[in-house]
């Protein structure tokens, strides 16, 4: 597939494919438009260390999503749509301005229905010196099409997995066919990047780190994930379980997400990758369930 800004005229970037003519101004299930629209531009302390390093991460929150996570934390730029549009230029100028700022890594978060925008920036900086490593951070919700377009500008895929039951994707995030894209798009990523590659200083410089983050009451869903990834991948991929879930937007619509994960339903899920023989896996504390972790999506470093 041709990923270039005509990609916009007839929009088939996410699992959606509402085909809208985003240069002519129409608006598809995302929300997105003809430029970027960028909600944040941050050092990040709190990512993985293969991403964050000790400098922290080079974040870029883009706005708008293809999903309708009922419990999304970062509603306020998803769901509302809060962000600064800005042209492929400035928007290579923020990923130029990440690096000054000596970040370990290029942290581009939620960028799928932006990725034409994206990689005509990303090809601009890197002829005036970009060189860090490019994360594509995601919700996993993508077609492989667009994976394997946008491959050789990538260096590190992070998706998220959230669901493998049909139910639990459609309740809570309004897609059904969640585990068909994000398992088709996963197994693009591991190909088009293989095992992962990690740098003296403990950066991943290639590859694929999957994040699940686990959610009340689906423990058992959980080790299902883990068991696909596993008997799947191996160890091709890295792994960070997530115990940070908070009830946040609308949780409370969906019966059972109104409240914080336990102690017993997170240890029983390491203790699952554990007993499968996963050892390149991060695992959280407890203490990084609250509010406090979330970025206010305030418009900094957007505008010069």
């Amino acid at each position: 597939m041709k990923m270039d800004l005509s990609a916009l005229e007839h929009c088939t970037l996410c699992p959606r494919r509402c085909g809208v003519n985003r240069l002519a101004g129409e608006r598809g299930y995302c929300g997105a438009g003809r430029l970027a629209r960028v909600a944040l531009v941050s050092l990040h302390p709190w990512e993985e260390p293969c991403i964050a390093g000790t400098s922290g991460a080079g974040t870029v929150f883009f706005s708008h999503c293809s999903l309708r996570c009922l419990f999304c934390q970062n509603a306020v730029i998803s769901h509302e749509e809060n962000g600064i549009d800005v042209t492929e230029e400035r928007l290579a100028e923020i990923f130029l301005e990440q690096q000054e700022r000596g970040v370990a890594t290029l942290d581009l978060v939620t960028p799928t229905h932006f990725a034409p925008q994206i990689l005509a920036a990303l090809r601009m900086a890197k002829k005036r010196g970009l060189n860090l490593p490019v994360v594509w951070n995601s919700s996993g919700y993508e077609r492989e099409e667009i994976i394997r377009a946008i491959a050789d500008e990538i260096d590190v895929f992070l998706p998220d997995l959230k669901y493998i039951d049909e139910k639990s994707a459609a309740d809570c995030s309004d897609a059904r066919d969640y585990f068909s894209y994000a398992s088709a798009a996963i197994k693009a990523m591991v190909g088009a990047k293989g095992a992962p590659v990690l740098r003296e200083d403990r950066i991943l410089a290639s590859g694929v780190l999957v994040r699940h983050l686990i959610l009340p009451g689906k423990r058992k869903e959980s080790m299902r994930i883990l068991d696909w990834l596993w008997e799947t991948f191996g160890d091709q991929v890295m792994l960070s379980l997530m115990g940070q879930y908070t009830p946040m937007y609308r949780a409370v619509e969906v019966k059972g997400m109104d409240r914080k994960l336990t102690t017993f339903e997170y240890e029983s899920v390491v203790n699952h990758a554990l007993d499968l023989g996963i050892t390149r896996c991060y695992v959280q504390e407890r203490g990084a369930a609250s509010e406090e972790f979330v970025p206010k999506f305030d418009g900094t470093g957007v505008i010069r």
